[in-house]
């Protein structure tokens, strides 16, 4: 139980208050002083009702005292709680030392990478983990200044800003009593410094990239971003396609204007119109729609394979000159409007059975995007899994979770069908779930996979003849363009020249088709 007592500033007040304490035999756990405000702050054991009732009246009677009631804390405690928030949620590592040059403290991501208990760290040797600057010396010397050094934190190199602190000692004199260290990885340091020069770049920095693959990616979608011409998104599901489109928005001119998600899967014809157009309803009032709503902005259209052939036709007009009426309006209205758009479906497929507008394709393909799946980037899935094992821990109030080494090879050579989206829901799944601080393979709740005989989705449908003929068609869809001739395309597979023109006709792969 807290207390705050707001009382007079008088000499020996807090003496008499103290007393009525003292007199009931109540313990004070801590005490705050506020002196310019004039309050008093007690930490006690909780007290029944009824000896509220006898002792509030009574420290209420002493000359000077003004109100006395609870609290819920005290300001100390706010502090300390504050700055311990600030301190354990920072990207980077700190850690605390005395004037021994022990440990003192350190946040959660410096306890992640020294990977040990909170107990064996607090009190040893700050050399025991930091080379390369001397700690001792340095709290021992006559002058401890402010000093940003290159160091490593165990093997990996990092920028220190070591900043002494000091507290009040005999005759206003300034003690020095530690010093924090606040550590900057080489990463870390750039991206502070890309976002400095280039805030737009920026934008893509929710996007984790360590592959080649995703770098490649990034590099061209920064580009798109600045085109303002349509975007196709292609890629499996899950691997982040909603991310990109967003960051391109966000780092285009349009970035301060609307993005709007359109679920074309989730659209039905009855209702799409309303949705997209907006109508005039009896009233007379205007209903707005997602086109005029997202007038100077960006349209995320997902899953765009989905939509009906009713509102192809309705999304051509839109983006061939941007105007459109509303449901019950005969007046035309323009809208400036970017598309992206994003498929797990081969949409050229689609096109060839007449199941998607081949104008509309090429007016969506502008600029093409192929992400690729996570299986393909695999330098990319333990950075993920950490990022998406920190977040899941502060979504659980948990300060420190960790995988074994079984655990982190198995995630890093699982197949991933549901790419990233299944990574994180299975991360959040084991942290949420997992007894202790340590998850194993076990925890993931994942269909066993070996390197040698791999993995089967479950969901898998057909025989084995149309599996065959499935992965030979998009085999000789990717070869037709560097070996447009059957000649060349029989040479490189090792076939007849009937044979592969037979199957090239059989696919209809041609160079209308394809793209050469």
């Amino acid at each position: 139980m807290r207390l705050e007592i707001t009382c007079q500033d008088r000499v020996g007040i807090a003496q008499q208050v103290f007393a009525i304490f003292v007199d009931r035999e109540i313990n004070i756990k801590g005490i705050d002083a506020m002196t310019e405000s004039g309050q008093i702050f007690v930490h006690i054991p909780d007290l029944e009702f009824s000896q509220l009732q006898d002792f509030m009246p009574k420290l209420r009677l002493i000359e000077g005292v003004i109100d006395v009631k609870t609290t819920t804390f005290m300001p100390s405690e706010r502090e300390r709680k504050v700055l311990d928030t600030i301190v354990r949620t920072l990207p980077d590592p700190v850690i605390s030392i005395d004037a021994k040059a022990a440990v003192y403290g350190l946040n959660d991501v410096a306890q992640q990478k020294i990977a040990s208990d909170l107990n064996d760290i607090v009190g040893q040797p700050i050399s025991q983990w930091v080379k390369g600057f001397n700690f001792t010396r340095y709290m021992e010397s006559d002058e401890v200044l402010p000093h940003t050094r290159k160091l490593k934190l165990l093997d990996e190199d990092y920028v220190a800003d070591i900043l002494p602190f000091t507290v009040p000692g005999e005759n206003d004199d300034k003690v020095i009593a530690g010093a924090i260290l606040m550590l900057k990885s080489e990463a870390r340091l750039g991206q502070q410094i890309n976002a400095f020069n280039n805030p737009k770049d920026n934008d893509f920095s929710d996007v984790l990239v360590n592959s080649t693959a995703m770098r490649k990616v990034v590099r061209e979608a920064r580009r798109m971003a600045h085109l303002d011409s349509s975007i196709l998104l292609m890629g499996e599901t899950g691997t982040g396609k909603e991310l990109i489109a967003r960051s391109c928005h966000n780092a285009s001119d349009r970035g301060e204007q609307p993005f709007l998600v359109l679920n074309c899967a989730a659209l039905p014809d009855d209702a799409s119109e309303t949705e997209l157009f907006g109508k005039i309803i009896n009233t007379g009032n205007i209903k707005k729609g997602i086109f005029e709503i997202a007038d100077g902005g960006t349209i995320f259209l997902d899953e765009v394979a989905e939509m009906s052939d009713k509102l192809q036709a309705k999304l051509l007009r839109v983006l061939v000159d941007g105007s459109f009426r509303r449901v019950d309006d005969e007046n035309e209205i323009k809208v400036d409007i970017r598309f992206i758009s994003a498929t797990s479906k081969d949409l050229l497929a689609l096109v060839e059975k007449d199941e998607f507008r081949e104008d509309l394709y090429y007016r969506l393909n502008v600029l093409g995007l192929s992400i690729p799946p996570l299986r393909e980037r695999r330098q990319d899935i333990l950075p993920l899994a950490d990022m998406f094992l920190r977040k899941a821990a502060q979504l659980n109030h948990r300060s420190l979770v960790t995988v074994d080494k079984r655990c982190s090879e198995f995630i890093e050579h699982y197949p991933w069908p549901g790419n990233v989206r299944q990574l994180e829901n299975v991360i959040l799944r084991a942290v949420s779930l997992v007894e202790g601080d340590i998850i194993s393979i076990a925890h993931l709740q994942l269909p066993n996979y070996t390197r040698e005989h791999g993995y089967l989705e479950q969901e898998f449908k057909g025989t084995l003849e149309e599996a065959v003929k499935g992965f030979e068609a998009d085999l000789l869809r990717k070869l037709y363009p560097a070996f447009p001739s059957t000649r060349q395309l029989a040479n490189k597979l090792g076939l007849s020249h009937t044979a592969i023109a037979n199957k090239l006709r059989e696919y209809n792969i041609n160079k209308k088709t394809v793209k050469i």
